[in-house]
């Protein structure tokens, strides 16, 4: 899934809410927001700060006191199948080895300088694993985003709520979020486009599995902070 970033947006917030986005629940979760993009005039700060956030994360017990990260689970030699082929080619920002010597703990894993055909870009990892992209104007933003054969969910962040409303428009997800991610509530609907399923959960909408139509959610995040 895609979160975008665009020059305007508040830094702060357009780092913590994607670093939210790929790290909760140690990025096994199916709307977790692995592609980043970030627009160029603000790309080597939005880098270098959610490299900082990347690096704050405790791994541990889920039990202990403030740990961020537990280990994962049955996927955790497909996780690192994926961050050995992500070495190949590209830039391995921050280097998500095995943490520890017990248990299956990843530390949190950034690439940059990817391709849009490499396969840490196209497939879904299901681990803390995350591709920073830059991009220059909103056209080139719509068009990579799209280029892939999910649609789950989306986020933008901006403040300007014109750009926002219409990137979230554009991009072909069951679910948008702006300025903001990972925030579902009971009565609006949730599912995908493509390969990202069938049908809605939550809402009416969940009574018309069989519905033909593509019913797409949008949320707007008016105050709520990471």
């Amino acid at each position: 899934s895609p979160n975008i970033t665009f020059n305007d947006a508040n830094l702060d917030q357009a780092v913590n809410w994607p670093a939210h986005g790929i790290f909760w629940n140690h990025g096994q979760a199916c709307c977790d927001g692995s592609r980043i993009f970030v627009q160029a005039g603000i790309y080597d700060e939005f880098l270098k700060r959610f490299t900082a956030k990347a690096r704050s994360i405790k791994l541990g017990d889920p039990f202990g006191k403030g740990i961020d990260q537990a280990p994962t689970f049955s996927t955790y030699q497909r996780i690192m199948s994926y961050t050995d082929y992500g070495k190949e080619g590209v830039t391995v920002h921050l280097a998500g080895e095995r943490f520890g010597n017990e248990g299956y703990f990843i530390n949190p894993t950034i690439f940059t300088d990817t391709k849009p055909d490499m396969k840490i870009v196209r497939e879904e990892i299901f681990g803390p694993v995350g591709v920073v992209i830059k991009f220059e104007d909103e056209a080139d933003v719509i068009r990579q985003p799209n280029d892939t054969v999910y649609g789950l969910v989306a986020g933008s962040f901006s403040q300007d709520i014109n750009r926002a409303l219409e990137t979230a428009h554009k991009l072909q997800a069951g679910t948008a979020w702006m300025n903001g991610v990972n925030q579902l509530h009971a009565n609006v609907p949730f599912g995908g486009y493509t390969q990202s399923g069938i049908g809605r959960e939550l809402g009416e909408d969940v009574c018309d599995n069989l519905s033909y139509a593509h019913t797409k959610a949008v949320h707007i995040n008016l105050g709520h902070k990471m």
